[in-house]
C-alpha cells in the first residue's frame, strides 16, 4: 500500500480474529482486500480480538494496548460471549455503548468512519445442538442484544450491518463451519465481508 492507505482497526472476539480460518480469510482482511479492488485504499487491518472475549475483556485489552492512537476506520463486532455466559441484555447494552464511544474516539470522533456488525447466531451450529442448547432461546437473546446495539448505533449515527440473517440461513451448513462445528469457515467470513463491503465503501469514499 501507499502512504495514502487508510488505517484500519478491527475490534472483536473469535468472529473477528477468525478462529479456525487463515489470516487472509478473516472477514476484516477480506473486506480490506475487496475495498482495494474497488480503489478504496484500506490497509491490512490491525486486529484486536481473541476467541472468548466478552465486552469487558475487549475493553481491558484495549486498556492494555493504550495508546491505541487514531485510525481512519474502526470496526466493532462483540457480544456473543456475553450471551453465551448468560449475561443480561441491559448489561450488554451499557458495555456496548461504552465500547462504541471508544471506537468513535479512536476514529477521531467521526461516526462515518466506524462500522458495527451484528452478532451472528451460533444456535444453528452443530456445536449448539451437541450441547443441548435451546436454539429458539439463543435466537431470542441474540435478537435482544442486536436490537440494543442497533439502537445505540442509530443514536450515534454509526453504520450497522446485519450479518445475523445470513448466519441463520447458512450457518448450519458444513461448508460454512470451521472444524470445531461452531466457528464460521472462510466461506462464511466471505459472506460477512460481502455484506459489509457496500457500507464500508460508502463510508470511506
Amino acid at each position: 500500500m501507499t502512504d495514502a492507505a487508510l488505517s484500519y482497526l478491527a475490534l472483536g472476539d473469535s468472529y473477528t480474529i477468525g478462529e479456525g480460518v487463515a489470516e487472509d480469510a478473516r472477514w476484516p482482511a477480506r473486506l480490506a482486500t475487496e475495498l482495494r479492488r474497488v480503489r478504496v485504499p484500506l490497509a491490512e487491518p490491525r486486529i484486536l480480538a481473541r476467541t472468548g472475549w466478552t465486552t469487558d475483556e475487549l475493553s481491558a485489552a484495549m486498556d492494555a494496548e493504550e495508546p491505541l492512537g487514531q485510525w481512519d476506520f474502526v470496526s466493532l463486532l462483540i457480544g456473543v460471549n456475553n450471551q453465551y455466559r448468560g449475561r443480561p441484555v441491559e448489561e450488554y447494552a451499557r458495555a456496548f455503548a461504552a465500547l462504541l464511544a471508544r471506537a468513535l474516539k479512536l476514529a477521531g470522533g467521526r461516526a462515518d468512519r466506524v462500522l458495527v456488525l451484528s452478532i451472528p447466531d451460533w444456535g444453528v451450529t452443530p456445536f449448539a445442538a451437541a450441547e443441548g442448547r435451546d436454539r429458539a432461546r439463543i435466537a431470542q437473546e441474540l435478537d435482544a442484544y442486536n436490537a440494543a446495539a442497533r439502537a445505540t448505533c442509530a443514536l450515534r449515527q454509526v453504520a450497522f450491518v446485519d450479518i445475523t440473517g445470513v448466519s441463520r440461513a447458512l450457518g448450519g451448513a458444513p461448508s460454512m463451519l470451521a472444524a470445531d462445528g461452531l466457528h464460521p469457515s472462510a466461506a462464511m467470513h466471505a459472506e460477512w465481508a460481502a455484506l459489509a463491503l457496500p457500507v464500508a465503501r460508502r463510508l470511506l469514499q
